[in-house]
C-alpha cells in the first residue's frame, strides 16, 4: 500500500453518562476548550484526532460500554496534566499488569520505553497520557529493542532454587 492511501484515524467517541460534567472534566484535563457540534455532542481539539463526547446518560443508553483499553494522548506536558489528573482525582488506581513498580497513576517509564501515567474519566473511560519523545509506535527498531530489553530481562532472572526431594524412609 502506497503511504499516505491508508485510512486515517480523524475522530474518537466516548460515551459518557453527564455530558456537563464530562466537558468540564476534559476541558479542565486538557486545558483546552470543547465546542458543542450537535445536542449531547462535544468535539475537542486533539492535534490531528477529533476527541468527541457523547451523550448516553439522559435518553437511557446507559449500558454503553466503557472502552477496555485506554485512549491514549501524546503530550509535551506530561507532569503538567498529571497535576491536573491529581486535582481532579482522576488518577488510576492500582498496578499495570500487577507490576508493583509500575502504578497506573504514576508517571513512569513502562517497559516498552514509554513514560506515561493512567488515568479515568468521570464515566470510567480509560486514558493515558504518554509524554510524545517516548511514545512506542511499533516502529521495527523499536519492536528489536523492546525484545532485545526483555530477553535481557529474562536472562538476568536467577534461577528459582532447587528443592531436596522428600526422603522416604
Amino acid at each position: 500500500m502506497r503511504r499516505g492511501r491508508a485510512a486515517r484515524v480523524f475522530r474518537v467517541l466516548l460515551a459518557v453518562h453527564d455530558l456537563k460534567s464530562s466537558r468540564r472534566f476534559y476541558e479542565s484535563l486538557l486545558a483546552s476548550p470543547g465546542r458543542q457540534v450537535a445536542p449531547g455532542r462535544v468535539y475537542f481539539d486533539c492535534g490531528p484526532v477529533l476527541l468527541g463526547l457523547l451523550d448516553s446518560g439522559p435518553r437511557g443508553r446507559r449500558s454503553s460500554p466503557t472502552p477496555v483499553e485506554a485512549l491514549y494522548f501524546a503530550t509535551s506536558q506530561l507532569e503538567e496534566i498529571h497535576q491536573r489528573a491529581r486535582r481532579l482525582r482522576a488518577l488510576a488506581p492500582g498496578y499495570l499488569h500487577g507490576d508493583r513498580s509500575s502504578p497506573m497513576g504514576g508517571i513512569v517509564r513502562r517497559p516498552w520505553g514509554e513514560r506515561s501515567f493512567y488515568a479515568r474519566d468521570p464515566s470510567g473511560n480509560p486514558l493515558c497520557f504518554v509524554d510524545e519523545r517516548t511514545r512506542f509506535t511499533g516502529t521495527s527498531a523499536q519492536v528489536s529493542a523492546l525484545e532485545r530489553s526483555s530477553s535481557a530481562a529474562r536472562s538476568n532472572r536467577r534461577p528459582a532454587p532447587r528443592r531436596a526431594a522428600p526422603r522416604r524412609p
